[in-house]
């Protein structure tokens, strides 16, 4: 899996006064959601008068939205949206109807001047239709270069449009994902099958607790994979009291009923891997260990395997570099993928989802990463 990038803020003002306005409003907030990243607010829909030209009334919004995107591809996929939408940009000069508009107003508080991008936007200030909706979702953003708040921004425009506030309001596409159904979710996997990068994308996109597992910091780890006859037996055995230990203390912290948790592995990934590593007589005594602490830990309402293929698998453990993990063989993965194969079928109907990634890659693609969303909700 590629690593995860840092997001920003990205305000975003959207016009249309052609067509039905209302719904290419709504149908350029999907294309944002699809291919930029996560809608974060809404503002209302404001209708305002043509500015600048003769032509029917604007409905205008601002969509605040968080983006891995760089500056050049940022505005690349805007102008495609505003394409496919309909949009069709003229050579001439000056402003005209559109079916849709799709301005970046601001990036976090930054100051970007190139070719094809200015932000904030030149205008922004002298644009009631853009510091109205803009004071819905941050009254307290302040211009970089003004150094003023949205506020006193809106404070001082000399704009005098008649906006006027719609009653109906646009739908924020997540939450057709429906992954509020859910208060706990464990993300399970093979060893490099990208269940902390999912764990981690799903706790920032909607809000959730994030549990991780440490393991980084085990001693036996290292000599695990250069000698797992000899190491296998404390490996898992402090794999279990850390694993043990840490989701007694963090879920105990969280209200299973009010607030959502996801985590990347569950305790009982502990007995499939000491089934695999650990022999007869060692296995028997982990066992009796395991359920004494396993019936005392809270259960997902839904467990979630990424399935890869041993070749994808071995790919990302190459890729992500580690070096006690070089030597980490194909009939290893392949025991543990099988290990956890029994454990699903274990599982009451609806409670646990199997995903094939393979040949995914949802922390650079964001249509794999909703692909696995809407396999999480389907």
């Amino acid at each position: 899996m590629t690593l995860i990038k840092e997001k920003r803020t990205i305000y975003l003002a959207l016009g249309s006064n052609q067509g039905n306005r209302f719904e290419q409003l709504q149908a350029a907030v999907n294309a944002l959601f699809e291919t930029l990243g996560d809608v974060r607010k809404i503002s209302a829909v404001y209708s305002s008068p043509a500015l600048g030209f003769e032509g029917p009334e604007f409905l205008n919004c601002i969509v605040k939205m968080e983006s891995d995107l760089s500056n050049s591809k940022l505005i690349k996929e805007v102008l495609r949206i505003e394409k496919r939408l309909g949009r069709i940009r003229g050579e001439s000069a000056g402003y005209s109807s559109r079916t849709i508009d799709i301005d970046v107003i601001a990036i976090d508080h930054q100051e970007v001047r190139s070719k094809n991008l200015t932000v904030p936007h030149p205008a922004m200030q002298d644009r009631l239709f853009v510091l109205q909706p803009m004071q819905d979702l941050t009254p307290d953003w302040k211009h970089p270069k003004l150094g003023k708040t949205v506020t006193e921004l809106l404070e001082a425009c000399s704009d005098e449009s008649n906006l006027s506030k719609q009653s109906k309001w646009l739908r924020n596409p997540k939450k057709n994902l429906q992954l509020d159904q859910f208060k706990y979710l464990a993300i399970e996997g093979n060893i490099g099958a990208g269940k902390t990068s999912l764990a981690t994308l799903i706790s920032h996109d909607f809000n959730a607790k994030l549990v991780l597992e440490r393991f980084k910091d085990n001693p036996f780890l290292p000599k695990f994979y250069k000698d797992q006859t000899r190491y296998a037996f404390p490996l898992e055995m402090s794999f279990l009291a850390d694993r043990y230990q840490q989701l007694l203390d963090d879920i105990s912290q969280y209200d299973l009923f009010k607030e959502f948790i996801v985590a990347d592995y569950d305790l009982y990934k502990s007995l499939i891997f000491a089934k695999v590593t650990l022999q007869d007589e060692e296995y028997a005594l982990y066992k009796k260990l395991f359920h004494l602490m396993y019936k005392e830990i809270a259960r997902p309402d839904l467990y979630i395997y990424l399935y890869q293929t041993t070749e994808s698998l071995l790919a990302n453990i190459k890729k992500r570099g580690r070096s006690y993990e070089s030597d980490i063989q194909p009939e290893y993965l392949e025991q543990l993928n099988q290990g956890y194969q029994e454990y699903i079928k274990s599982f009451p109907e609806g409670g646990v989802k199997v995903i094939d990634v393979s040949g995914l890659d949802f922390v650079a693609n964001r249509a794999d990463y909703l692909k696995v969303l809407r396999a999480i909700v389907s």
